[in-house]
């Protein structure tokens, strides 16, 4: 049949595409297992996702969290092992599953003989099992064989599914006998506790800030490359960290001026290979005399402290120089009243600031020609362009980075839940304000779209214009990932006036706590859902002060708890379950050693936010709909097999 002639269910783009699925599923038996396997998943219970944000470098806290799925495995272990294990025995076998390796270690004096290790093993391993037994009935064998460790699939399969106790046995003690006798012991119970973890989440999504403040933005990427099902919707500081990845030097001057103030240089020397001695250089020859009293950093390193201060205030001055030409290249950003070095009067010791004159706490610029206060001098230049270089030829950040675009999005839509890192840019009616992006102005979800496009193509073309959004976007007052009138950096360094320092929310952050406008938001992005909740980071909560996450709307939740050291040193994931929606609020994590030696761990405050009569599955998710729609792709191919419009591939 010639593809002019097929009907109007089968046209010519339809056809080609079933001609496609039919490699996948080349007869109608094939297809029809593969639908049955698909409404079998519909029917399942919904995989439970953790939502975390603003982690800003914290990889150790947030490596514990992820192992101890947000405080949940504790009382999973109590449930299933109440009055068969002591307690003592529980905060074992919880540290085995948090960290193998430094648990078993610590527990090897104790094991001297072989047989006393294979009896701990084997009694260990029957437990691990039993959880893996009792997660795994919540997944189709084809989703839980995914956390298996590749080259054991099928013994994990058989020992999962034995239909005897017997041969349960059997399979545990052959396989610990393989390891202990290459004397990987270790290895085994890595490749076991790696599954009960990601059994537990079925999704981690981080809803914005990697790095910044805390130690180790490279860490924080690490980790969570290695976690089964990631996604990230992206914050104002992945952004300054993606332009710097792609030599942009505004943003390289941002990440680094951040990493200076809050002491984390290692993570460009130790992660990502980027010396910063031509900054050093630099402080030392225009600095060198400077008390840099304003820019004392935070926290301490390995260098000297004065020294840190110099360079922080160096590349500060270099910082608002590169933002002053960024600005004047892109006067649609309406930006030039923060352009203000040419606003200081050097005699008088002020600055003039919307019409106001403020006195300097500082005023020694040695690198600012005051004829042309924006342009870099000499020795800054060369800083710059080196460390530029460093940047660009980066391998692990520009994998990083790539990974962030990859896995990222400027929304996420879960479980009727609107997952964004900020805000929607808003007036105080509640209308949406407009920002212009390659030419044409959005607001909304248009806005969002638009902005989509831009961070997708940055990584690929490196455009200087979508570099400068990349910056706009980590500090602009219409960036749905910053949402304030200023990044008051300048007036932090330089000026004693609180009043002058404050940065003024977007009115969306006041609406929130309105019913209605939280309708409209949920409504423009699609979701539809009287459970629905718009989840926000970026502003943390004043936990202190008494501040609820919940807002008075009852639909949106703030969970940027400050999760880093540097900045409360609390946090929280939101828990999306099948039978109810709950913030985990988080406390401080001590280290992995107090973990196995003394059972420390962080055991959340648990509030619940939805519970659900009826326990949701797949079927009622953003997930299930998805299966539908290829439930119904694959009964089309069944009827044009039918109907002979796509041929079966019979053997």
């Amino acid at each position: 049949m010639s593809l002019e002639k097929v009907s109007d269910q089968f046209n010519a783009h339809t056809v080609i595409y079933l001609h496609e699925l039919s490699k996948i599923y080349p007869t109608i038996d094939s297809a029809l297992a593969k639908i049955a396997g698909l409404k079998a998943q519909l029917s399942l219970p919904k995989g439970t996702i953790h939502v975390i944000s603003d982690v800003h470098g914290e990889y150790k806290k947030l490596r514990h969290i992820i192992n101890n799925a947000s405080g949940s495995l504790r009382p999973m272990l109590e449930r299933m092992f109440s009055g068969r294990l002591s307690a003592a025995e529980q905060l074992q076998l919880l540290n085995l599953i948090y960290y193998p390796y430094e648990a078993y270690n610590y527990l090897l004096p104790k094991l001297p003989s072989e047989d006393l290790r294979r009896t701990f093993l084997l009694r260990t391993l029957g437990f691990e099992f039993e959880i893996l037994q009792n997660l795994a009935k919540s997944y189709i064998l084809e989703d839980a064989e995914e956390v298996f460790p590749a080259d054991y699939k099928q013994i994990f399969r058989e020992i999962l599914f034995s239909p005897s106790p017997e041969r349960f046995k059997q399979y545990i003690e052959s396989l610990v006998d393989g390891f202990m006798q290459q004397s990987r012991e270790v290895d085994l119970l890595r490749r076991v506790a790696r599954a009960i973890r990601n059994l537990l989440i079925s999704e981690i999504i981080i809803a914005g800030d990697l790095g910044d403040r805390g130690p180790r933005i490279d860490k924080v990427i690490n980790f969570i490359k290695h976690q089964p099902n990631v996604q990230i919707a992206w914050g104002n500081h992945d952004a300054s960290w993606l332009g710097a990845c792609l030599g942009d030097l505004t943003c390289i001057a941002t990440v680094v001026r951040i990493s200076l103030r809050y002491s984390r240089l290692a993570q460009f020397e130790e992660g990502y290979g980027i010396p910063i001695e031509p900054l050093e250089k630099l402080a030392r020859t225009l600095y060198g005399n400077d008390a840099a009293e304003c820019f004392v950093c935070k926290g301490e390193g390995l260098r000297d402290q004065q020294l840190m201060s110099r360079m922080q205030k160096a590349m500060a001055i270099i910082q608002f120089k590169l933002e002053g030409q960024t600005i004047r290249r892109n006067p649609q950003f309406d930006l030039e009243h923060r352009n203000l070095l040419h606003r200081i009067d050097l005699k008088e010791g002020t600055v003039e600031i919307d019409g106001s004159r403020y006195a300097l706490l500082d005023k020694n610029f040695p690198s600012i020609d005051w004829n042309n206060p924006y342009q870099l001098c000499a020795e800054e230049e060369a800083c710059m362009l080196q460390l530029q270089h460093s940047f660009l030829e980066s391998p692990v950040m520009w994998d990083h980075m790539r990974y962030v675009v990859n896995r990222g999005a400027m929304y996420l839509i879960r479980d009727s839940n609107l997952i964004f890192h900020a805000c929607v840019p808003v007036d105080e009616n509640g209308g949406y304000l407009d920002l212009e992006v390659d030419g044409d102005k959005y607001g909304g979800k248009a806005l969002f779209d638009a902005l989509q496009a831009v961070v997708q193509r940055s990584i690929r073309s490196r455009d200087q214009k979508d570099l400068d959004m990349l910056w706009y976007l980590w500090g602009g007052p219409l960036s749905p990932w910053f949402g304030k009138d200023k990044m008051a950096t300048f007036e932090t360094y330089f000026l004693e006036n609180k009043e002058i320092k404050h940065e003024i929310k977007n009115p969306y952050f006041k609406l929130i706590h309105e019913k209605e406008f939280c309708l409209k938001i949920l409504k423009e992005f699609g979701v539809d859902s009287p459970e629905g909740l718009i989840v926000n980071g970026h502003v943390p909560v004043k936990i202190e002060s008494g501040e609820s996450p919940l807002k008075k709307s009852g639909l949106a939740v703030t969970i940027d708890g400050a999760f880093s050291e540097a900045y409360g040193d609390k946090g929280y994931t939101l828990v999306l379950e099948s039978s109810r929606t709950f913030l985990a609020q988080h406390s401080h994590f001590e280290s992995v050693d107090e973990v196995v030696k003394t059972g420390a761990d962080i055991i959340p405050r648990i509030e619940d936010l939805r519970k659900f009569t009826k326990p949701r599955l797949v079927s009622d998710t953003e997930k299930g709909w998805e299966i539908s729609q290829n439930i119904e792709l694959l009964e089309l191919l069944i009827q044009a097999y039918r109907a002979n419009v796509v041929k079966e591939r019979l053997a």
